[in-house]
């Protein structure tokens, strides 16, 4: 009964294997579609697009057409012209059998390198040899057969010394049964069969390889810009936003006592809003230049709006223009958590280069991350208690709300987004920058200071020619550097 079960597993193994043949042929048939539709709809617009298509993926269904070499021992097998036709009755499907069963393991990675698949290629060569030293003739015409099989399991750089060693041992083996003319045409027909065989699929296989591999590139392309795109408009809006409420709050507290600096700041938030909605354009389409001088101004436009004195000092040499894009993002993001998190009175920002390197230092006299000055959320279940004077807003989701951010306390389950802001390197806008600066060979750190407050560093090298060209290209295009 063992000859039964393996009949039924070589149908059975037939059924998938062709299965999987016409779930990649019905694949290959709708990209096929699309690819027509696609160049009709190019043809009326006139246009070439990118419709390059493989065709369907090779299978083993590709290699049995080459089974009708066969047809001649089979011929003679029928018209009894075989001494001991029964051995041949038998050799004959045998043989067919192991060729099926190699060549459709051939076209799966795992499977070609497979210990079984050898042991079937191995057996496959010596029933070509009995049966081409037991009969002759038309029978060495298994050899070409077995070199195909041989071309498509062993592909690598052993093909060729496997080819041509194949090729003189079915070459002797002719020469034996039927002299030169049947070696020199049997021994070529192996080594070509072999050969041809093994760079027809490995091309075949590599252009689908590089296929996928630009179709990857293609994606994260997409995910990189729709990262840049988010990172950009964390950092343009966070710092638009908080200086346009601080100046809102600062126009509130002047109304009731003098009504042209309140314009004066209102004519400010005008001139801020309008800049926020050009930065916004030029990042969405790929243009932002950074300037470090233009941030330094918004810099003290900002902190003196939210009563914070600055202080500014450079000295150096002075810095490439991809250098101070980088450290203008670095200011606008420090400054935006010194306005909204901070309830400093003093922030100093320093600039020291050298011929190779520049260190930026952003410092404020904050209290720490328990209280803010600016726009604060807490989201809590819990009963909000706001204690303290200032000039922020806060708004405490619970069973309580109200309307100040000076020294707070919420019992409520709730997390402060200023504590979250002010610890390391843990914040949304930090952590771009870190990535930014990193990928331009720097680095940056920020934490509490030795004499309080809070600071940020940047470091980064001088000469653009040390940032890497992706980075350098990112402030002019508006593209985070990470």
């Amino acid at each position: 009964m063992t000859w039964r079960r393996n009949v039924r597993r070589r149908v059975r193994t037939w059924q998938s294997a062709r299965s999987e043949w016409k779930a990649a042929r019905d694949e290959w048939k709708a990209e096929y579609e699309r690819s027509k539709a696609a160049r009709r709809a190019a043809g009326k617009k006139r246009e070439f697009p990118d419709t390059d298509h493989p065709g369907p993926p090779p299978t083993g269904f590709a290699l049995l057409p080459w089974l009708l070499l066969g047809l001649g021992a089979f011929s003679n097998l029928l018209q009894g012209e075989t001494p001991n036709p029964w051995i041949g009755g038998l050799g004959l499907p045998a043989f067919n059998s192991l060729y099926i069963y190699v060549t459709f393991r051939s076209f799966d990675r795992v499977k070609r390198e497979s210990v079984s698949t050898r042991v079937a290629l191995g057996l496959m060569g010596l029933l070509t040899t009995g049966l081409a030293l037991g009969y002759g003739g038309d029978w060495l015409t298994f050899f070409p057969l077995l070199g195909l099989a041989t071309g498509a399991a062993l592909r690598g750089r052993g093909l060729g010394r496997t080819g041509l060693l194949l090729a003189l041992y079915a070459g002797a083996i002719a020469y034996v049964r039927g002299g030169w003319d049947d070696a020199t045409g049997i021994g070529y027909a192996t080594f070509l069969s072999s050969m041809v065989t093994a760079a027809i699929l490995g091309l075949s296989e590599a252009v689908r390889e590089l296929r996928a591999a630009r179709e990857e590139l293609a994606r994260r392309a997409v995910e990189k810009e729709r990262l840049r795109f988010s990172r950009d408009l964390h950092d343009l809006l966070g710092h638009t936003l908080s200086v346009i409420v601080v100046k809102s709050e600062a126009a509130r507290r002047l109304a009731p006592r003098n009504m042209d600096a309140a314009l004066a700041q209102i004519t400010d938030i005008e001139s801020v809003g309008r800049q926020a909605l050009t930065e916004i354009r030029e990042a969405v389409t790929g243009y932002r230049e950074g300037s470090l001088a233009t941030e330094l101004t918004r810099a003290r436009s900002a902190l003196s709006a939210a009563s914070v004195e600055p202080v500014f000092s450079q000295s150096g040499t002075p810095l490439d223009p991809q250098t101070e894009a980088l450290l203008g993002w670095v200011v606008r993001e420090a400054v935006t958590n010194v306005v909204r998190h901070s309830r400093a009175s003093r922030c100093e920002i320093a600039v020291e280069s050298t011929a190779e390197r520049v260190r930026l230092t952003v410092t404020d006299n904050g209290t720490g991350p328990a209280t803010n000055t600016g726009a604060d959320t807490s989201t809590g279940t819990g009963t909000g208690t706001d204690t303290g004077t200032g000039t922020g807003i806060d708004t405490d989701t619970g069973t309580g709300t109200g309307t100040d951010t000076g020294a707070r306390t919420d019992p409520g389950t709730g997390v402060s987004a200023a504590a979250g802001a002010r610890e390391g390197i843990g914040g949304t806008g930090l952590k771009g920058l870190t990535e930014r600066l990193a990928a331009a060979g720097g680095s940056l750190t920020a934490g509490p200071a030795p004499r309080g407050g809070f600071t940020v560093t940047a470091d980064l090298p001088v000469r653009a020619d040390e940032l890497t060209p992706a980075t350098a290209a990112v402030p002019r295009a508006g593209r985070p550097a990470g």
